[in-house]
Order: structure tokens, then C-alpha cells, then sequence
């Protein structure tokens, strides 16, 4: 069966869909999925705090868990939270863990504050930066939506642009490899043939340093979102020689 790893539920801060509703559609489309709720430390907005009670998830969904889903978190990657990420690893036996970039500098970066006075050199390749600098440390399975800041950036073009951040992104990958993680495929942007393309070299490059695994996930917040692109998806793996996989209590499992 094929998963879609990445999606939230009332538990995260910035969606109000039910296990209920998020399991009808995902049986309609005979996918699998994975909750993976919003644990970024100390992220407020709105007056909406971005963490959850581990304990409390893992008691309401406890029925719920099984062949066609999984409990898995995703974790907001920065200096500042690294104490408290694996203080909160600890606190229940998820499935799954997704690493993800949402803040640089301590700012969110879906927001224009971190674009101000930044040209796009700066502003992604302090992203970049970042993201080495805590994925060699951080513990997850995989790395989330590489491509995360070019929903909101600001530019002309607000793609990857691997040619111009090779170096910054190619850190980033060896790091994933080495350390034995996967990377994510997010279909929030496969609506443009350009976001695909952008993403080839990002992932042959992947290939070629020995990465093998992608997760898919649809980033679904609401039912309607879920397994959106997955077509699209599954053919950029397959083209690349890539596997997708999902994880059961942090293993490691192949469709």
C-alpha cells in the first residue's frame, strides 16, 4: 500500500481536520497515511502554540493505529529547539519523524520579516545553512520539503535554483546520506511542472551520493489535500531510480 507520510490533524496548531475525515478520503483512495503533527518549540501564532501533548495524541488515535496508519510527528529543526526535540522524542513511541526547516534566525520563513533586506543569496543561503547544520545533528527519518521556502519567498523566481546553491544543497545531501535518512517528496508544489522540474537535479544528485529513499507526503491540512499529486510523484521516483518508503516505529518499510 502507498502512504501518504505527511499530514495534520487537529492535533497542529494550523489545521482543524479529523482522523475521521483524513481516514474516509484516504480509504477512497486506497492510501495509506501518516499523521505527522506540528512540533515546532516555541512557536506561537496567532496565540496558537505549534507543539501538542504527545501522551494525549498518541491516547486518542491509540484505537486507530495500525496496518493503514501511523503516529508520527514533524519536527521543526533549529539550534534553539534542539534540547527540547529530544526531550519530546522521548515522551512517545512515534512511528515516524520528519525533520523540517520552518524558522531561520528564529524567523518564520512563510512570512515576509525574514525576506526584508535579504536578496534571495542571502535569504536561502542562510536556509541552506541551517538546514547542514542541523540535520547533522538532529534525530528524524526523514528530511522534510527541501523545498519549504520557496512557497512564500518573495523573488522573481522563488525556485530551488540548484545550479546557483549547489554547493549549500549538495552539503545538505551528503549529510542526509551519511547519516542513513531519507528524503522527502512534498506534492505541495508538483501542481507546477516548474517546482518538479526545479527538484530533478536536487534529487539525482541525491541519487548519486548514494541516497535510495523518498517518503511521499501531501503536507494535507485539510481532506481535501490528501494524496494530491501522488501520480506525479511516484513517477519522478521511478524515473530517478529512487524507492518510496514509509516507517513503522522509526523502520524503515518500501510499498
Amino acid at each position: 500500500m502507498i502512504f501518504d507520510s505527511h499530514m495534520h490533524t487537529k492535533f497542529s496548531a494550523d489545521s482543524q481536520m479529523s482522523a475521521a475525515e483524513a481516514l474516509a478520503r484516504a480509504s477512497e483512495l486506497n492510501l495509506g497515511v501518516v499523521f505527522t503533527e506540528h512540533f515546532d518549540y516555541a512557536l506561537e501564532l496567532d496565540g496558537k502554540s505549534f507543539t501538542f501533548d504527545a501522551a494525549a495524541y498518541m491516547n486518542e488515535y491509540a484505537n486507530l493505529r495500525g496496518d493503514t496508519l501511523r503516529l508520527g510527528v514533524e519536527v521543526g529543526l533549529r539550534e534553539y529547539a534542539r534540547a527540547a526535540n529530544v526531550e519530546f522524542l522521548t515522551q512517545a513511541a512515534f512511528d515516524f519523524v520528519i525533520g523540517s526547516i520552518h524558522l531561520v534566525d528564529d524567523m518564520d520563513i512563510y512570512y515576509p520579516d525574514y525576506y526584508a533586506n535579504k536578496d534571495k543569496a542571502t535569504a536561502y543561503g542562510k536556509y541552506f545553512a541551517q538546514m547542514a547544520a542541523e540535520v547533522a545533528l538532529a534525530d528524524f527519518d526523514a528530511l522534510g520539503h527541501i523545498d519549504y521556502i520557496c512557497r512564500a519567498a518573495p523573488y522573481d523566481n522563488p525556485e530551488i535554483d540548484y545550479p546557483t546553491f549547489s554547493a549549500q544543497i549538495d552539503a545538505v545531501l551528503k549529510i542526509v546520506v551519511e547519516r542513513g535518512k531519507a528524503l522527502e517528496l512534498n506534492t505541495r508544489r508538483f501542481y507546477s511542472p516548474r517546482a518538479i522540474a526545479e527538484l530533478v537535479p536536487v534529487y539525482k544528485k541525491y541519487r548519486d551520493l548514494g541516497g535510495r529513499y523518498v517518503t511521499i507526503g501531501s503536507d494535507a491540512h485539510k481532506v481535501g489535500a490528501i494524496g494530491n499529486y501522488f501520480d506525479r510523484a511516484l513517477d519522478f521516483a521511478a524515473e530517478l531510480d529512487l524507492t518510496p518508503v514509509t516507517f513503522c516505529r522509526r523502520r524503515l518499510e518500501k510499498f
